[in-house]
């Protein structure tokens, strides 16, 4: 089978690639367990300056790279050399804390002396997502191979130049072959990789759907899993708000990016006695964004990744207002090739229209009228999607009150949610569970062992 790559700007073929044989699967899963059994017992300085220097290759070729990023899914060109910064600097993060993120830790108890290590299990298989090509999987595998595992890459088929580009970075770092590969294989292979005894445990970036089916599947063989999917995030404006700003990040956080992000903010819960200037503000704000040529640098807003994509959010915004919701800007495709699609804002969504009840993929947002805090709350959580929520108010100590009453995994006061490589990340309910990032992050692929020493004889 082939998979092609396809610039959604342009919507020509960028490059053909060959799916993976049987026997070109089982040569590189047979490696990555050869290799595991040599880079476990590297010592963590060793394995952090490995790290270090996969960053620093990040960094000498991020041109190539962002153009490969831009060229393959759309995002523009500033974005994607933004993308190929942070994947370096979790790099960096890893290489100068992760060794005391792994380091025994001594506990008091009945035994002369107790402990806690921390381990690597194996072959960790990483299925990633499109929307964020290098950032994402650098976020899954770096605190995995720090922590003396080996990982192998199933990316989406639409950036396999990006999956490949991947796979040179650590080769050209100076990693130990099998430490870290990229498997060239369709959706549909995917569950003969997860069967295999070799492989030990699944990290999973993308859509609820998908986490539901490769969670089943890992959970029948008793593997562990560590998934982050979708997200609905609520952004909450308070009517003491600074409305100003707070525009300035909501526009921002929904559509960059295309708005393709799982922790973009969706759902706009902005109450009464503020929402006519919030929406007039919005509305300005989104029409100033400058659609086009994802490789011009004054472009803001670039297509979506794949025809199939701008279908469905079209067909979300048709179903939203055939229900009752008032287009206040956007809701169509620009006259032009490529899958572009008008940054859109909605006005009038209630909670069973689909802008509201399901995850909307692109540049789409659904402002909702609420009449105080306590609907915005309850709003906030009225919705399968628990990864991120954002709060705009000037009392901040009111806010850290009301941020424990959302159901999410990180919640954003006077600011957007975004992922960092000192704090935890990843959802509740359906965004997933387990944790990335951080040292919760590494240690979700290690053995957490109990070591237990008795008090021996007396000499």
């Amino acid at each position: 089978m082939t998979m092609n790559s396809i610039n959604p700007a342009t919507e020509e073929l960028i490059a053909t690639h060959e799916s993976m044989t049987a026997g070109q699967v089982e040569d590189v899963l047979a490696e990555s367990r050869h290799a595991f059994l040599g880079w476990r017992e590297q010592s963590t300085e060793a394995r952090a300056a490995l790290i270090r220097q996969a960053g620093e290759q990040l960094r000498a070729n991020r041109d190539r790279y962002a153009l490969l990023v831009t060229s393959e899914m759309g995002k523009p060109i500033t974005e994607a050399e933004a993308e190929i910064e942070k994947s370096a600097t979790n790099c960096d993060f890893y290489a100068d804390n992760g060794a005391r993120f792994l380091a025994d830790q001594s506990i008091e108890s009945p035994a002369h002396e107790s402990y806690v290590a921390f381990e690597p299990l194996g072959v960790v298989l990483a299925i990633m997502p499109w929307n964020y090509p290098f950032w994402q999987v650098f976020r899954c595998a770096i605190p995995a191979l720090m922590a003396g595992n080996t990982v192998v890459l199933k990316h989406a088929s639409n950036v396999t130049g990006c999956a490949l580009a991947i796979e040179e970075v650590f080769k050209a770092a100076g990693f130990p072959n099998g430490v870290f590969r990229t498997l060239v294989l369709e959706s549909k292979d995917v569950d003969q990789v997860i069967e295999d005894p070799r492989v030990v445990a699944v990290a999973l970036t993308g859509s609820d759907t998908a986490g539901s089916k490769v969670a089943a599947k890992a959970g029948a063989l008793l593997k562990k899993t560590v998934l982050e999917l979708g997200g609905s995030d609520p952004f909450i404006v308070l009517e003491d708000a600074d409305v100003d700003g707070a525009v300035g990040y909501a526009v921002r956080s929904r559509f960059q990016n295309a708005g393709q992000s799982c922790i973009s903010a969706k759902r706009f819960l902005v109450v009464e006695t503020v929402a006519d200037r919030f929406e007039r503000l919005f509305k300005q704000a989104a029409e100033a964004i400058l659609l086009g040529d994802p490789t011009d640098r004054n472009t803001k807003m670039g297509p979506l990744a794949r025809a199939d994509l701008r279908e469905s959010l079209e067909q979300q915004c048709a179903a939203t207002v055939e229900q009752g919701a008032k287009v206040v800007t956007g809701g169509e495709r620009p006259n032009r090739k490529g899958y572009f699609y008008a940054p859109t804002l909605l006005s009038g969504v209630t909670p069973e229209m689909p802008a509201f009840r399901e995850e909307t993929f692109g540049p789409l947002a659904a402002m909702i009228r609420v009449k105080d805090v306590d609907e915005a709350i309850s709003l906030a959580n009225d919705s399968p999607y628990g990864l991120g929520g954002n709060i705009w108010t000037r009392d901040v100590a009111q806010a850290k009150e009301l941020a424990r009453r959302i159901e999410s995994g990180t919640v954003s006061i006077n600011g957007m949610v975004a992922s960092h490589p000192r704090l935890p990340f990843g959802g509740v309910k359906r965004s997933g569970y387990g944790r990335e990032l951080s040292s919760f992050g590494i240690r979700e692929f290690t053995n957490v062992q109990t070591i237990w020493i008795e008090q021996g004889p007396a000499a």
